[in-house]
């Protein structure tokens, strides 16, 4: 399966934005975004932000860019969840970040096991993730309002995974997701409303660039 390879940062410097791809150097002075600002990476990343705004198209696809990058799926995986935000009932745009919402990757990165998405995806693939007590290891697979997620017993000791817990209050939860009574669990209390989404992201643009 295609992935990824290059540095990440470079994706947060190209959209010009902090997408907490990084886990905790992300918080930290040594983040790029931090030391370098919104320059674009490259020999000419200056003249890249000079002349017009983006317009039309481009700030169309730009957008659909970032969101693609916020939950780092592929090209794709965002279509095929665009198209099948389409068919369902309510407001498309709407429809597609909740779908990308609830990603079990996304959920065990929301419920704090993990400081980052692409941390969560690799815990769900090494099978330390449990929902209602059964190993998942499918990053896309979606989370139902009641569901339990928790990390395997024999995984709990793993430092990334007790540092990115013992963080996770100061990070925030959506209101969608509580910290169930047991030890490393959280649950899927309901489901994700507009309001638990960075309110940054206009998908209506989205929209647009795939309506064309």
């Amino acid at each position: 399966m295609a992935r990824y390879r290059d540095a990440v940062c470079r994706l947060c410097r190209r959209e010009g934005a902090k997408l907490f791809l990084k886990g905790d150097r992300c918080y930290k002075p040594s983040c790029p975004i931090e030391k370098r600002g919104t320059q674009p990476p490259g020999q000419h990343g200056n003249s890249m932000r000079r002349g017009k705004a983006l317009v039309g198209y481009g700030q169309q696809l730009r957008e659909k860019q970032k969101v693609k990058r916020i939950y780092f799926i592929l090209e794709g995986q965002f279509r095929n969840y665009f198209e099948r935000a389409a068919r369902m009932k309510g407001i498309t745009g709407e429809n597609l970040l909740f779908l990308l919402e609830r990603r079990l990757d996304n959920a065990v990165y929301r419920a704090g096991f993990s400081t980052s998405r692409r941390q969560a995806r690799q815990l769900v693939n090494h099978g330390h993730v449990l929902v209602n007590g059964k190993k998942v290891d499918i990053p896309s697979y979606q989370v139902r309002a009641g569901e339990a997620i928790s990390i395997k017993e024999g995984s709990r000791k793993n430092p990334h995974i007790e540092g990115a817990w013992q963080t996770a209050s100061g990070r925030g939860r959506p209101a969608w997701i509580s910290q169930d009574g047991g030890e490393m669990s959280a649950r899927i209390s309901g489901l994700p409303s507009r309001e638990d989404i960075d309110r940054s992201i206009n998908e209506q643009l989205i929209v647009e660039l795939y309506s064309k």
